[in-house]
């Protein structure tokens, strides 16, 4: 949080629209990826100098740039100032810091939103920010890592497949958005397989490491959660919104991403509740092996307070005790206290208490 905070406070005292990276990736270079494409031809470009797929070429095909890798703040601006974006969306775009969001600038949408990946050793969960702008025509994503996370896509409309070659812009936008989406489930298979197995290990034998990865799932699934709630509000204003950049055959489409949507946060308040009482348990578990403990302390305890009376009575520096001068005294006091750990033995065996 202290890393995030001071990249923020890099902002301080700029003006509303400043263009200044704020995220964590390293590197100058970007990918640019270019299709343009009706129902009949496809075609497409990549290259990492902007200058060869950009500005777009006046047609009425539908077309798409796809930019990896959004470090470099001045291509950012550039392509800003061709397409006219308003300020705070090409401020928004270099901004990685931020809750996914939607707003609506009338010629254009914009969209913010979150691609999730998962970290085994750590228990974290990696986001990559993915920002969509739609126009009249055409449609820009912005990647906050060079890798193409919309390659199958792109093998989708150079093969053709499904419906996406004969609609516009708007479906196009759909598609992306419902790849982020549906990877998310990927994610949460994973979690519920981690979840499962921590249970499992928290039946049988917990340890305090137990604790510790119990508290990081926790962590990450709140992280979750709080990324996902705004895709909720995202996708319902999409399904309803009546701009003239979505058709109304796209708004059916986009329903049943929110019907995903709210499977997902479903799936991740349960994750929730089941690491809640995850915690509960482990704690009862080990509350329970403490008293386990301690009656097994008190059992021997109290085997012992008789027997250390006796051999206190027959300890003291009296010199007239009878049983001193007796010839089987010893074995005698011996045999009493066999007989006394026998009888509570077989006191606690009968009353279950081990």
């Amino acid at each position: 949080m202290k890393k995030q905070t001071e990249k923020l406070s890099s902002k301080h005292a700029l003006p509303p629209g400043s263009v200044v990276y704020i995220g964590d990736r390293e590197g100058e270079t970007s990918v640019f990826t270019y299709g343009e494409y009706d129902e009949n031809e496809f075609t497409e470009k990549q290259s990492r100098t902007i200058g060869e797929v950009f500005p777009f070429p006046q047609t009425r095909r539908v077309r798409w740039l796809n930019v990896g890798g959004i470090r470099n703040t001045d291509i950012i601006e550039k392509i800003g100032g061709e397409c006219r974006f308003h300020p705070l969306m090409i401020e928004d775009i270099v901004n990685t810091h931020q809750r996914p969001k939607y707003e609506d600038y009338e010629d254009s949408l914009f969209i913010v939103m979150k691609g999730l990946s998962w970290c085994g050793e750590t228990y974290e969960i990696t986001e990559d920010q993915v920002s969509f702008i739609l126009k009249n025509g055409y449609l820009i994503s912005f990647q906050e890592t060079e890798e193409n996370l919309f390659s199958s896509i792109m093998d989708r409309l150079r093969m053709k497949k499904g419906m996406i070659r004969s609609h516009g812009a708007d479906y196009l936008l759909y598609v992306l958005i419902d790849a982020v989406v549906d990877s998310y489930f990927s994610l949460l298979e994973t979690l519920d397989e981690e979840i499962e197995a921590l249970e499992e290990t928290l039946l049988e034998n917990p340890t305090p490491e137990t604790l510790k990865k119990i508290y990081m799932l926790k962590s990450t699934v709140i992280s979750l959660r709080k990324t996902l709630w705004p895709l909720r509000e995202i996708i319902g204003r999409l399904e309803k919104m009546e701009s003239p950049l979505i058709g109304r055959h796209t708004r059916v489409f986009f329903r049943d991403v929110y019907d995903h949507t709210l499977h997902i946060i479903d799936t991740v308040e349960t994750f929730r509740d089941l690491i809640g009482g995850m915690l509960d348990i482990y704690l009862s578990s080990v509350s329970n092996k403490t008293n386990e403990v301690m009656k097994v302390l008190t059992i021997i305890a109290t085997i012992f307070i008789p027997i250390t009376f006796l051999v206190g009575v027959y300890g003291m520096n009296f010199k007239f005790i009878p049983e001193l001068q007796w010839r089987w005294g010893y074995f005698g006091v011996w045999g009493i206290i066999i007989i006394i750990i026998a009888g509570l033995i077989a006191f606690f065996k009968k009353k279950k208490w081990f």
